[in-house]
């Protein structure tokens, strides 16, 4: 809307007195869309100002001329945040053809893209699936009553992602729509059955059958399904002076309850919309209208806009826009957060938490009770119960990160070997290990090693090596180490630590004598994977680095002889050493020495 009142501006000043400027939105009066609809009057030119929001919904008779900007404005739904943001993106060359169509419905006529063509021939061909890049809550609740509960039991033209699929189970979970085996419950089926958005169904439901709650709840839910698109963000506007096609819906969702009577009241508002929007609560951050919600995001409101006076809002229409981190509060209701906490109490869950004391130096335990990521009360405690102070730091690891652990090398070993096992042993099903990967299993490997946890000291002393094999099968870990062994035995007898690494082969370091009648590299992941050799003098120091031990003894090892042998006199430097004898020993030392 701002956009193309803004272009209707520019234009109000540069065009003649013949033509009519008429733009095209959905919060305009049905007068002023018909005049943007119907054609211009004779004698007349008219210039519609639309996005491609009604690109296949509507024909306007006598357009002859297209101006394509060659961008829109898709609808990109955040399953991290619950979010819906809008992103500017350049059109798929489908949209751009039927962008030219509008110049030539009922009589030839002109397209003007507003980009290079070389450009228009690098675009994206079809636009992506809506499906792709929505929130799923509503079709998951479809499918569940329908009594599909894997989507691969369905034939799609494009698969949901498993990400937001993810996103509407718990959406589902968090309105109580779902069993503890994530299948409709009581409550589901009844929101199932209404067949509006999910949040919605959540506050119809949770209206039962008073006469009153009934009443507000639907007018809520009428408001909410046909939001103002203009004026104020403050829903007590539009609940003070509901429009008539809202109260028209709201007198339909009584009768779909069979609950008549009753009257609106101002004290349920907040209640029923914690049942649907609880994530949306929103306490202020600073007198700039900032807030931040209860599902970790920032929000904001205009500065100047009264509903900042308000510490508490929650707002049930959001908007992320793409040019600043907090989403826009397209509508909010002021909270007495007290009250809604006697009305609501089950919004408030009771945790506790480990915290590091910057100044003390040590871990401290808290019960927070909180809503969301808001924090409303906070204690100290001093003595928790084991399960649950564990359950805390294993959260507080799961926030800070794999780095507060105490890592060993034989640790990071182990997990460089896992690693590089999926590379080269992928027929076998490995575990993930990367960073993201441990963090979400921290329950399965860590939690069975923290028995004796109490501090920062003890959760770094704790054996990662052991905690890491919790991942792997009794076959996984014998595999492993056969196959990706720690040490390498050399000809000589010497059992020399092999290292791993993520981005490179594993490579072996040994002196260049101990290597003598070896013909040609060792190697790992049952002989697919060659080690790189570092080849070392007598005093330890690197001689020579190969993966090809064989040519190494045809090609550079006689100049490294040549030099060797008058540095270090006292060790054999033979003329065939893929054919002599290992030693660790010098040419004068006995067998005992």
């Amino acid at each position: 809307m701002a956009e193309i009142e803004r272009v209707r501006r520019e234009l109000e000043s540069r065009i003649s007195d013949d033509v009519d400027l008429t733009p095209l939105y959905g919060a305009l009066p049905l007068a002023a869309q018909r005049r943007a609809i119907l054609p211009a009057a004779q004698g007349r030119r008219k210039v519609v100002l639309a996005t491609n929001i009604a690109e296949t919904s509507l024909t306007i008779e006598g357009i002859r001329l297209v101006v394509d900007s060659a961008l829109e404005r898709s609808a990109l739904f955040d399953a991290r945040s619950g979010v819906t943001r809008l992103q500017t993106q350049r059109n798929s060359q489908a949209s751009m053809t039927q962008r030219a169509g509008r110049a030539g419905r009922l009589m030839p006529g002109i397209c003007l893209h507003l980009l290079p063509q070389e450009q228009a021939s690098r675009a994206a061909a079809q636009s992506e699936a809506e499906i792709l890049h929505s929130d799923l809550s509503s079709l998951w609740l479809d499918l569940l009553q329908w009594g599909c509960t894997q989507p691969q039991q369905l034939q799609w033209l494009d698969l949901p992602p498993a990400r937001h699929l993810a996103a509407a189970q718990q959406q589902l979970t968090r309105l109580g729509a779902l069993d503890s085996h994530g299948l409709l419950n009581t409550l589901g089926r009844r929101m199932a059955a209404l067949g509006c958005d999910p949040r919605l169904a959540a506050m119809l439901c949770a209206a039962g059958q008073d006469a009153d709650a009934v009443a507000t709840a639907a007018l809520l839910v009428a408001i909410l399904e046909d939001p103002p698109r203009s004026g104020s963000a403050d829903l007590r506007d539009a609940l003070h002076r509901p429009q008539p096609q809202w109260l028209r819906r709201a007198q339909q969702w009584q009768r779909r309850l069979k609950v008549s009577g009753g009257r609106v009241d101002d004290d349920r508002f907040a209640a029923l919309l914690a049942v649907g929007f609880g994530d949306r609560l929103a306490r202020r951050r600073d007198e700039s209208g900032r807030y931040q919600l209860a599902n970790g995001l920032g929000a904001m409101l205009d500065q100047q806009d009264g509903l900042t006076r308000n510490a508490w809002l929650i707002a049930p229409a959001l908007l992320q826009g793409s040019t600043t981190p907090d989403a826009r509060m397209l509508l909010a209701l002021p909270v007495d957060i007290e009250a809604l906490c006697q009305q609501q109490p089950a919004l408030i869950e009771r945790r506790t938490e480990v915290e590091w004391d910057e100044e003390k130096g040590t871990l401290r335990t808290l019960r927070r009770e909180q809503i969301g990521a808001l924090v409303l009360k906070t204690q100290p405690l001093a003595r928790p119960e084991p399960a649950v102070l564990q359950a805390a730091i294993l959260r507080w690891v799961a926030e800070k990160g794999l780095s507060v652990l105490g890592w060993t090398p034989q640790a990071e070993q182990l997990r460089l070997r896992i690693q590089c096992a999926a590379q080269w042993l992928p027929e076998e099903p490995w575990p993930a290990v990367d960073d993201a990967a441990l963090l979400d299993s921290l329950p399965q490997w860590l939690l069975p090693q923290m028995s004796a946890v109490r501090d920062l000291k003890t959760l770094q002393s704790v054996d990662l090596v052991n905690a890491l094999l919790h991942l792997l099968t009794w076959s996984q870990r014998q595999r492993l180490d056969s196959a990706l062994p720690t040490h390498y035995t050399v000809p000589t007898g010497s059992r020399l630590p092999i290292r791993y690494h993520a981005d490179k082969p594993p490579a072996l370091a040994v002196r260049i004598q101990e290597m003598f009648g070896e013909a040609t590299n060792p190697a790992v992941a049952e002989g697919r994977v060659p080690l790189v050799l570092e080849l070392l003098s007598p005093a330890q120091r690197p001689l020579q680095i190969t993966r090809d031990l064989a040519a190494f003894w045809r090609g550079a090892y006689p100049e490294v002889r040549k030099e060797m042998k008058g540095r270090y006199p006292k060790h054999p430097w033979p003329d065939d050493p893929a054919t002599a004898l290992p030693t660790r020993r010098t040419k004068k030392m006995s067998p005992q020495g």
